[in-house]
């Protein structure tokens, strides 16, 4: 693993864990208005990496291996989408953003939220992992600023996951230090999950197209299940909206540039 490898898949960390430096800066909590323009852009930034990050790559690869695109794509989106419906069955853990209710249940609320964004930063890291791992399989329709424009994409939507975990942990009465180090060591499987995906697709050159779409099947769900009905409860709805739409924008155009 060479140099710029290591340093695309540890971009999505130092995302979070400049998120969760925020709790250095703000004295109070996130405004609902705040929280619901955040999980909205971090849903946009997901939607279009999954698209034109992974989901295409997994196609023009698939055509390039003389198989069925649809195929790869299809089913490995699928198995995506299956395997984390099936590790928040057998997970319990509270949604992304949701709110602890009483004294004597936020901290213990607080430490499930860590739980629930630790789980769904794995599927992110394999989302890089799989990107890098097509970049250096030279084949691939996958350059290393398309595979860095991900890392990127992500880190922008880590940035406020990493706020929402450390601000509530510091109102739970959480020192600042502790609840920003909580908050920052969430996003440790990104690295860890991209470079253990980067050895497995090495040897697995062939299933590479099944690989780009599973971790857009995988970060899709976390769109669906978790950030999209987020942003959209309660009052303020049309704020998470606009956030899509953003955060959307920025990624289609930052991967369409950098691609």
């Amino acid at each position: 693993m060479n140099g710029k490898v290591l340093i695309g898949i540890l971009i999505p960390f130092i995302g979070t864990a400049l998120g969760a430096g925020m709790v250095f800066f703000l004295k109070k909590d996130m405004s609902d208005r705040l929280k619901k323009a955040l999980l909205g852009f971090a849903a946009g930034v997901m939607i279009a990496a999954s698209v034109w990050s992974l989901l295409i790559p997994a196609i023009e690869m698939a055509e390039g291996q003389g198989t069925s695109p649809w195929l790869p794509a299809a089913g490995g989106f699928l198995l995506g989408m299956g395997f984390l419906l099936l590790l928040d069955t057998i997970t319990p853990h509270l949604h992304v953003g949701g709110e602890a209710e009483g004294p004597k249940s936020t901290f213990k609320k607080s430490t499930m939220l860590v739980l629930a964004v630790t789980l769904h930063n794995i599927p992110e890291g394999m989302a890089v992992g799989v990107a890098f791992a097509g970049m250096m399989a030279g084949n691939a329709p996958i350059s290393l600023s398309a595979a860095l424009a991900l890392s990127i994409g992500i880190a922008i939507q880590n940035f406020p996951e990493g706020a929402i975990i450390s601000m509530p942990l510091k109102s739970a009465g959480l020192p600042r230090a502790r609840a920003f180090r909580s908050g920052a060591l969430s996003g440790i499987v990104e690295p860890i999950a991209a470079a253990l995906t980067i050895l497995l697709a090495e040897i697995a050159v062939p299933v590479l197209p099944c690989l780009l779409a599973f971790a857009a099947g995988a970060m899709i769900y976390v769109v669906v299940e978790e950030l999209i009905p987020e942003s959209q409860s309660g009052a303020h709805s049309n704020i998470g909206t606009i956030g899509v739409a953003i955060g959307f924008a920025l990624m289609m155009v930052l991967d369409v540039a950098l691609g």
